[in-house]
């Protein structure tokens, strides 16, 4: 399974979304690509071939160093090191000066988080611990419809909860069986604010075992 983290992050009077993943194994990348307005204003690509083929190469190191590039990116759009170059493809200033974050003006829509990205499946299980912010104040979203499904599985079956007053929602299911093309985990979240969806790519195994039962 390849690791993959999305994040919203507000810069100045701009809000962007940072989108992390590995590429592995055919094409042992770490990529990272920084959103505004549904366009690609930066990109950063990280290749490891040389951990991949190496004695230290392990599942876990991967994921830390995918996640630490994510957060790196995150902190270089806060603190402005990217303000420059974001502008200059943009065609404006620089929002802020660098090292400044300009307060905030009201965010709307919702934001669907996974708090257990590196530990979701395990031992042929899905297990989600979901979270539904209102972005205006990053406050809980009850009652918010969540799907989630494995995009690329042989049935692609959605599975669904609702937030309670906490704006948190746990989804468990058997992971299907698998297409041996691109695979996904994709989550969905409808609410009062809006709608929100965050996608981890996987790795498809052509030969992986698929489980005897379906939740």
């Amino acid at each position: 399974m390849s690791s993959g983290f999305n994040t919203d992050v507000r810069a100045g009077e701009r809000v962007f979304h940072v989108q992390t993943e590995d590429r592995g194994p055919v094409h042992p990348r770490i990529d990272t690509a920084v959103y505004h307005s549904g366009r690609v204003v930066y990109r950063l690509s990280t290749d490891y071939t040389d951990f991949a083929t190496s004695n230290e190469f392990s599942e876990e190191i991967l994921r830390q160093r995918v996640q630490e590039q994510h957060r790196r990116i995150i902190e270089s759009l806060r603190s402005g090191i990217l303000a420059a170059d974001i502008a200059a493809l943009l065609g404006a200033e620089p929002s802020t000066p660098r090292g400044e974050v300009a307060p905030a003006d009201e965010a709307v829509g919702i934001q669907v988080l996974l708090q257990n990205p590196g530990s979701w499946l395990s031992a042929g299980h899905v297990s989600l611990d979901l979270e539904i912010l209102r972005r205006a104040d990053q406050k809980p979203e009850p009652g918010a419809l969540v799907e989630a499904m494995i995009e690329g599985a042989l049935r692609e079956t959605k599975h669904t909860a609702k937030s309670d007053e906490n704006g948190r929602a746990k989804i468990r299911f058997a992971l299907p069986p698998l297409g041996k093309g691109d695979l996904a985990l994709v989550i969905h979240a409808t609410g009062n604010g809006g709608d929100d969806s965050i996608r981890f790519t996987m790795r498809s195994r052509a030969n992986a075992p698929a489980p005897s039962n379906e939740a």
